[in-house]
């Protein structure tokens, strides 16, 4: 068994730990949070590539084919 000074010095660095856990989970989530909101904004596709000559041949024979 321990003694009283020994028990209540562990009993507070568990305290800390588990204040410190909480602490860098909320922050996860938050910053979690944010990056969907930003995902959801963002446009679809890629509109960065639509100049591409690659994309803008494709473009043309769908165009043709219809």
């Amino acid at each position: 068994m321990t003694n009283g000074k020994s028990g209540v010095r562990e009993f507070f660095r568990n305290a800390g730990s588990f204040v410190l856990g909480g602490a860098v989970g909320a922050s996860a989530a938050l910053a979690a949070r944010g990056r969907r909101r930003q995902r959801e904004i963002l446009p679809g596709g890629l509109p960065a590539f639509d100049d591409a000559p690659c994309h803008r041949e494709a473009r043309e024979r769908k165009q043709r084919a219809v």
